[in-house]
């Protein structure tokens, strides 16, 4: 399992595990560190000096420590004859001391970690070190810079470009940088790189991982990291002034690795680990699914010198390819010059030269040897095209360093593997990985590939787990089709694996939970057993959640029997298992006739972007959902209950913020919608979706509260014509009353029905069809296909709409909302006025008359709320209708209303409580006085003034707590001063609380002021219990309280309560006031339609005689059992033709909205500006690289001349010479002149560079490194392979292979002059690893046969060859006299291998000769025949073949049928055999 996909299936654990347990462990820094600590003391080693022996100077050993650095166990005695000092036997591994974090003092600087280690540290333990102990994310590419380990100049620009293109690679793949760590060189121009980045981002997350390999006997201060228990952090000083010889490390690095081998001053030490350990990473997969890729790992190149070129060599040899950065300096200008020229150009003199020219001094010290063999290593490098990147600065072929370094990739990715789909694949990953869209669209989506959905199926989902909405989007503009791609259940069931940690997240681990607490003991047991302890998340929880989110009157969108997918979520396994696949299409329909949702991949991937509140994924897949308004809806609605469960006040914020968004594409949708047809916008609105729970829009945008949406002038339209009826909307209110009170007005065309106006429309359309088919004639009919012309003509007159039935008008006026409305208005006054007038005037012990039809109006009154609480259409489910009843203010006071009545009721009846009956029955009618409000909600004048008046009784009521204060503390104080010892609680509360909130309306008491004071007015002891208890009095019987404490007291109380705090409620009401008036209109549209519900449902007749439908209802309904009716006004479910059209006429609306958006956004002042930004940086970085190219450009031209100069003073000196010479030879040949034209043409690319292996001379027989030996070959450079040629320096070394016996015939040097290698000079000398000097023969079999009977496709037999992991022709070594290899007989068996020596007769030979093998010396080389026997498809042997390959299949030997084609890959000289096997049977290659 990759290193991502455990840390996403650790993050799931982790909010399971937040969810489950009640406290929580925090890992506090100290603990992490003392965790760190033991795992590097356990793990992590270092080398130091075991065998003290004095060098060169006194007091130091040989390791370059002194003597003090070793211990007492480390000297040597003087008499030792121990062999001389060795730092690989007398280093010894120790535990490491010296680690942790590392600043450097610099202002803003931030930690980086270090550790030293041993050289034989293996690179697995410092990869886990990497990961999982500094957790650093694993990357998506290595960068590995190499180059001038000193300090160089580096120009302006190309720096610049370096450190931009640098950082933007890194940043945007994700990508590790790894350097030698030291602040000189190359290595510094990183650190500056990575420095100028940091200040440009705040962003900890973004931090660029630069990893530094240093030499830790190289470091200058090194002792200031040497901490046994490690530091935390170690201050680093950077003294570069006095380090000498030694190096300090870059402050600009984030994580070093400290490499040391025991020995003090020498560098290089860590080359070798650097490359294993980059080897290793190269070898992890790429991403979190096991895909075959692997982390690719790129060289970059600055500068350099002969060790920089060994590490190029050596990187291009593994497979890395490299990107030199001409003008850098040194080797790189070096092999930038020769890498377009060719093969022939590239010689030793050139590189002398050249090395003179870019190396200057430094030149002088180079041998002749050494540059013969660095010759050698620059023609090996340039000879791998596919690997070599030179970025020139000049050239706008690659346009920046990220660009290149990307490109470079690919191009070694394209070449390493075989040209099918499989590498197009691998390239896309890599891409994807990267986050570079636009290295995809020029390198990847070309015209040559063409791709299926499915091949795209793995890059779509690493962007949508990776969060690559650019990317996502790309993909689905290049065939992926999400119906495909979310076919399988496994694939969503992955998507919700990956979720990053978000709230849904933790959610979903709490409903885990709940549903594991709820299980039994054994099932608990059980489960542990089989999963470790482990959580089980299945769709079934992802269901529960996302109806909980979108509400009850939804039905779930994964039921139980489509969510049969089961999450393992675990830290040890992340599994999916899924039902048994192979649905039928029957059990589909079957499933769609059974009620149960089927799969929208649109719907499921949009949910998912939602759930985890991720806005780009979220609309491209909005993006693609056809049921787009829905889609909105529902996020919309999802998002804002999230919002209100979410405890962190940001997230909540960025969920409302995404909810108003998505409302308004919802809103946006619409208004598109109704402008081009208002009849399909209503059905829209009404329509039940079955991808979203069977609800409908106007539903979700009620439940949301999408007041903006339901405020829109199409949805009022259509909740106008509810309310209306069967009646026009345009018919004039008096007119409705008119009607009510005289029936029979509605028979006289007096008021307008929508049937009537339907058909005067219609007929209008009919006249207006005929009289264009009249002009026009039967040549617009013949324009028409058949079926549009069936619809435009005919339609109109199949079924035209019937006029309304006598009954028909009756039952539409009365049933109409809006009669029903008036009518409930009627008979509410007149039950007010029988309450009032009971009251009033008929209140007597026994009920009269009057009083017992208020009882029975009352009792219809209590039955229709009963109906009301029991009807619901929508599907809430009582508990939720319940609440919501509660809910509704109107509703509170309905129940209060007869709460009360009944109370009153229950009083009055009873003698002793009759008057309390009474008083109750009069505070209900108040109550029912109020609820006459409700009347007003309807009127759009004065709706909204009831909505002002609701939140300023809110304000209001808030405001008296703070009133409440003042009033208090007055009170009790004044009551104090005044009254002594006042035990009377009614009077108590008078004087503490009841006179000083009347003094806040002006009525100031009288016993605060002598002049005003009256006795008799007050009790002396407080006997008389209508009179309050007089104050306290003085000898002189005059009130005794202090008169000015009383009246200041007053006066302040009256300056905070009259005018500050009512001034204060006035200001309250006037900010809401206006703040309601503003949305006052939307309010009073959204709550307009719980009116326009209520009374579409409520039966016709008003109160009283309403009980008479009740009665109606109940024997309908509870005895009869009959449905109740459905009305099509607030949920129509339409046929699945008409719903297909209806959403494909969504998804063009959608398409128009969106369109118009774009172009609406790119008009705006913000977008003009932004576009001009880009356009003028766009101009100064052009005109940057146009001085730039001008100036190379001019360098050039100037060289060019300098040479044309230089070549006519040679010609001229020869033609001086042979003037004097009279006509004798010169010693000298004429020179040649070359043209500027051959200059360009040498260096016009990579053309001719791809033909130098075409040359004749050997390659594989030159490489350095001979096969499965120690032994180097000498180099020998492209023009010194030859014999004819002198090479005086040439003394390769003589090699015999261990394995090929201890004969000696021909070894002998007069016997090796015997035998001379055709191809030319090797570098090694004798037999090498093969058997025979001279040529050694192998046979190359090609058995092959057509596949079909059109003979469109050729096959060949092949058998799989292990050891390089390919494909291989079947064939080995042979005797002089043999045709077939001794090695087919364990292959194919010994009987099949008869039958073919048999046809070979007269064997077809398609090739006899040399073969450039790696084992090749001067003296033994390989001789290849190869052979073809082609057979039939009745050949008896094709069915012994047949029955080999299937008794091979899975053996190590698998021998197997493979097509002829230029994607097999075969090793060079097969593949050359191959290609002549197809020219000779007229087959394309």
């Amino acid at each position: 399992m990759g290193k991502a996909k455990v840390k996403s299936s650790l993050v799931h654990s982790l909010a399971v595990s937040s969810a489950t347990a009640s406290k929580s462990l925090c890992l506090s820094p100290s603990f992490q560190r003392c965790t760190l600590t033991s795992w590097i003391r356990d793990n992590i080693k270092k080398r130091e000096c075991c065998f003290y022996e004095e060098g060169g100077r006194e007091g130091v050993c040989k390791c370059g420590y002194p003597k003090l650095h070793h211990v007492d166990e480390a000297s040597k005695p003087e008499d030792s004859t121990e062999e001389p000092w060795n730092k690989h036997r007398h280093t010894w591994e120790v535990p490491t001391d010296a680690f942790g974090d590392v600043t450097f003092g610099s202002v803003g600087q931030k930690t980086g970690k270090y550790v030293r280690v041993s050289t034989d540290t293996p690179p697995e333990v410092l990869y886990q070190l990497l990961t999982e102990h500094w957790n650093l994310t694993p990357p998506n590419l290595l960068i590995s810079v190499t180059g001038g380990a000193k300090n160089f100049y580096l120009k302006a620009h190309l720096k610049s470009m370096f450190h931009r293109g640098l950082i933007k690679v890194a940043q945007t793949t994700g990508a590790w940088i790894i350097t030698g760590g030291t602040h000189t060189g190359v290595m510094k121009h990183v650190g500056q790189a990575v420095r100028d980045y940091a200040l440009s981002s705040s962003s900890i997350a973004e931090q660029i991982v630069t990893i530094g390999v240093a030499t830790w006997g190289t470091l200058h201060n090194r002792e200031e990291l040497v901490d046994p228990e490690g530091r935390f952090p170690a201050r680093y000083s950077m003294d570069v002034q006095s380090q000498g010889r030694l190096s300090c490390l870059d402050n600009n690095h984030s994580h070093f690795l400290l490499v040391d081998d025991g020995t003090h001053g020498s560098y290089g030490v860590e080359i070798e680990l650097r490359s294993r350990l980059e080897r290793l990473i190269s070898k992890q997969p790429l991403g979190s699914r096991e895909n075959g890729v692997r982390i690719p790992v790129v060289c970059v190149v600055l500068d350099g010198g002969p060790g920089t070129l060994n590490t190029i060599f050596n990187a291009m040899l593994n497979g890395t390819p490299c990107v030199i950065l001409e003008g850098s300096g040194r080797i790189a200008d070096v092999i930038a010059h020769v890498a377009a020229l060719p093969m022939t150009r590239v010689t030793i003199v050139l590189i002398h030269q050249l090395m003179r020219k870019f190396f200057g001094p430094e030149y002088e010290t180079f041998s002749d040897l050494r540059i013969i063999e660095w010759t050698k290593k620059i023609q090996d490098i340039i000879r791998m095209p596919h690997l070599l990147t030179v970025f020139r600065v000049r050239e706008d072929k690659h346009g920046d360093v990220d660009v290149a370094i990307l490109q470079a990739l690919l191009k070694a990715s394209r070449n390493s593997e075989s040209l099918g789909r499989e590498g197009w694949e691998r390239q896309l990953e890599l891409a994807v990985a990267w986050n570079r869209v636009d290295i995809a669209e020029t390198e990847i989506f070309t015209e040559e590939s063409q791709w299926k959905s499915s091949d795209l199926h793995q890059a779509m989902f690493s962007a949508l787990v990776g969060h690559k909405p650019q990317f996502v989007h790309l993909l689905l503009e290049n065939g992926v089709c999400l119906r495909q791609f979310l076919k399988v259940e496994d694939t969503l069931c992955e998507l919700y694996n990956q979720l990053p940690s978000c709230f849904f997240l933790r959610k979903l681990a709490k409903r885990v939970k709940g549903d594991c607490c709820g299980r039994g003991q054994a099932l608990r047991i059980r489960r542990r057993a089989h999963t470790g302890g482990c959580t089980s998340i299945s769709m079934i929880h992802v269901s529960d959640e996302v109806h909980h989110l979108l509400g009850s009157f939804t039905q779930p969108l994964y039921p139980p029997s489509a969510a049969g997918c089961r999450l393992n979520m675990s830290l040890e396994d992340t599994s999916v298992t899924s039902p048994a696949e192979g649905e039928t299409d029957l059990q589909a329909v079957n499933r769609e006739e059974a009620g149960e949702p089927l799969r929208c991949p649109e719907r499921d991937l949009f949910l998912w972007a939602v759930l985890q509140n991720n806005r780009e994924l979220a609309e491209i897949a909005w993006e693609q959902c056809r049921d787009c308004m829905s889609a909105a809806l529902a996020a919309s609605k999802i998002l804002k209950k999230m919002a209100e469960e979410c405890i962190n006040g940001d997230a909540a914020e960025e969920m409302k913020e995404l909810a108003s968004h998505y409302e308004g594409h919802a809103l946006g949708v619409f208004n598109e919608c109704h402008t081009c047809d208002e009849e399909r916008a209503e059905k829209l609105l009404v329509r039940v979706s079955p991808s979203w729970g069977r609800t409908t829009c106007l539903r979700l945008a009620l439940e949301a509260d999408d007041k903006n949406f339901v405020a829109q002038t199409g949805v009022q339209a259509r909740l106008t014509q509810i309310w209306c009826g069967e009646l026009a909307v345009d018919n004039p209110v008096w007119k409705v009353l008119v009607c009510m009170l005289f029936a029979p007005c509605i028979y006289t065309g007096f008021l307008a029905f929508r049937r009537d106006e339907l058909i005067q429309r219609e007929a209008e359309r009919s006249a207006e069809m005929k009289t264009m088919e009249t002009i026009t004639g039967s040549a617009t009919q013949k324009l028409l296909p058949q079926n549009i012309r069936k619809h435009v003509f005919c339609d109109l007159s199949s079924n035209p709409p019937e006029p309304l039935s006598r009954w028909s008008r009756l039952t539409g006026l009365y049933g109409s909302p809006q009669v029903k409305f008036y009518g409930n208005i009627v008979s509410y006054f007149a039950f007010l006025f029988l309450f009032a007038v009971v009251l009033m005037t008929n209140f007597q012990t026994t009920p009269s008359r009057m009083e017992v039809l208020l009882y029975i109006w009352l009792i219809s009154l209590v039955c229709e709320e009963v109906r009301q609480l029991f009807h619901d259409p929508d599907g809430f489910g009582f508990h939720k209708k319940v609440r919501l009843y509660i809910n509704n203010l109107w509703n509170t006071l309905d129940v209060l209303s007869i709460l009360l009545f009944i109370m009153g009721l229950a009083f009055r009846l009873r003698t002793e409580l009759f008057y309390a009956g009474k008083v109750l029955l009069c505070i209900d009618f108040i109550v029912f006085c109020l609820r006459l409000m409700a009347i007003f909600t309807i009127s759009r004048t004065l709706g909204p003034k009831i909505i002002i008046v609701r939140r300023m009784m809110m304000d209001m009521f808030f405001f008296m707590f703070l009133l409440s204060i003042w009033v208090v503390a007055y009170g009790v104080a004044k009551q104090g001063i005044l009254i002594h010892n006042e035990d009377r609680l009614d009077w108590i509360i008078r004087g503490a609380v009841y006179e000083p909130y009347l003094i806040i309306f002006g009525n100031v008491p009288t016993n605060i002021d002598n002049a005003q004071f009256d006795m008799d007015s007050c009790s002396m002891n407080g006997t008389d219990p209508l009179k309050p208890k007089c104050p306290v009095l003085n000898d002189n019987q005059m009130p005794a309280f202090p008169e000015w404490l009383t009246i200041i007291m007053l006066c302040v109380y009256l300056l905070f309560a009259n005018i500050l705090l009512l001034n204060l409620l006035i200001a309250i009401f006037n900010f809401t006031f206006q703040e309601v008036q503003d949305n006052t209109d939307r309010i009073w549209k959204f709550q307009r339609y719980e009116l326009i519900k209520e009374y579409h449902s409520r039966p016709a007749f008003p109160p009283p005689f309403i009980i008479l439908s009740h009665i109606s209802l109940f024997i309908m309904q509870v005895v009869l059992h009959k449905p109740p009716i459905k009305y099509k006004e607030f949920r129509d479910e339409l046929p699945p033709k008409e719903e297909e059209e209806l959403l494909s006429w969504e998804a063009l609306m959608k398409d128009n909205y969106l369109l118009s958006a774009r172009q609406k956004q790119s008009q705006s002042t913000k977008q003009h500006i932004r576009d001009t930004a880009q356009k003028v940086a766009t101009i100064t970085e052009g005109l940057e690289r146009e001085h730039e190219t001008g100036s190379a450009a001019v360098v050039k031209r100037i060289a060019r001349l300098e040479e044309q100069v230089t070549q006519s003073a040679k010609a001229l000196q020869w033609i001086m010479d042979v003037l004097k010479s009279q006509g004798h030879p010169t010693k000298e040949e004429a020179p040649q002149l070359i043209t500027t034209s051959e200059c360009e043409s040498s260096n016009g690319g990579r053309g001719k560079a791809s033909e130098r292996s075409k040359a004749g001379l050997h390659v594989k027989a030159r490489q350095f490194n001979y096969q499965d030996s120690k032994v180097t070959r000498f180099p020998v450079p492209e023009e010194k392979v030859p014999w004819e040629v002198s090479f005086t320096s040439y003394m390769p070394p003589h090699y015999v292979a261990e394995e090929g016996g201890d004969q000696m015939d021909g070894s002998e040097p007069g016997a090796l002059d015997n035998y001379r290698n055709p191809g030319g000079r090797t570098g090694i000398r004798g037999r090498g690893a093969l058997p025979l000097l001279g040529p050694n023969l192998n046979a190359d079999v090609i058995i092959t046969h057509w596949r079909d009977a059109e003979r469109a496709t050729l096959e060949f037999l092949a058998v799989w060859d292990g050891s390089q992991g390919a494909w291989a022709l079947l064939g080995g070594p042979v005797q002089t006299n043999e045709f077939l290899p001794v090695a087919l007989q364990g292959i194919l068996g010994k009987r099949v291998l008869e039958k073919i020596h048999s046809k070979l007769v007269e064997p077809t030979k398609v090739f006899r000769g040399y073969v450039d093998d790696c084992r090749n010396t001067d003296n033994a080389w390989v001789e290849t025949t190869a052979l073809n026997i082609h057979l039939d498809k009745a050949d008896p042997l094709m069915l012994d073949i047949n029955e080999v390959v299937v008794r091979s299949h899975g053996s190590a030997e698998m021998v197997q049928w493979q097509e002829v084609s230029s994607k097999t890959r075969l090793c060079a000289h097969q593949r050359d055999n191959l290609r002549r096997v197809a020219e000779f049977h007229s087959r394309k290659f």
